[in-house]
């Protein structure tokens, strides 16, 4: 499903990541474990396009990344959380994670505008699937409540619901305990 192939990444003279060889199967649950500092968040961040490597290639499912966008790569079904909490604390946490169902909802800017019937049912759908996702990592009572009332540990919870809302094919977790 993932293949990393001889992949670095330098910073200027520092080499974060030399030679990377990693294959990751479909199926499969699988850990990056290493010391602070080894490199971790910077191999997700290569996977997810938010870093370009300095050598190698990225493969997904048998398609090269290099170059591909990060939100191009999550539409290719690949999410992530972050090792930094990134929730919308401002906002419900039903919000949160419709924020990442866009990718599986279909609404154009047109049936937005005129709210359509068929964006009405667009937005339903998204919403439930949200509830699906709050439901999944046991924060579906709590889905009305402000993103900034939850302890750090139902944060993390968020933040997983809302990667698995864009129903990925490969799940990234950077520090997910």
């Amino acid at each position: 499903m993932l293949e990393l192939t001889s992949l670095s990444r330098h910073f200027g003279g520092l080499k974060v990541l030399q030679d990377v060889n990693l294959s990751v199967p479909g199926g499969s649950i699988f850990g990056l474990i290493g010391p602070n500092g080894a490199g971790k968040t910077t191999v997700f961040n290569l996977i997810t396009g938010l870093l370009p490597p300095s050598a190698g290639d990225i493969r997904f499912e048998g398609a090269s990344l290099l170059g591909r966008r990060p939100h191009v790569i999550t539409q290719g079904g690949i999410a992530r959380t972050f090792q930094n909490i990134r929730v919308f604390k401002e906002m419900t946490l039903l919000d949160n994670v419709v924020v990442g169902a866009h990718l599986v909802s279909k609404p154009t800017l047109l049936r937005r505008l005129i709210w359509l019937p068929s964006a009405r049912a667009d937005e339903r759908a998204a919403l439930e699937h949200a509830m699906r996702c709050l439901e999944r990592v046991g924060l579906a009572d709590k889905a009305r409540n402000q993103a900034s009332a939850l302890s750090y540990g139902d944060q993390r919870r968020l933040e997983i619901a809302r990667a698995l809302a864009s129903d990925p094919s490969l799940l990234i977790l950077d520090e997910p305990a």
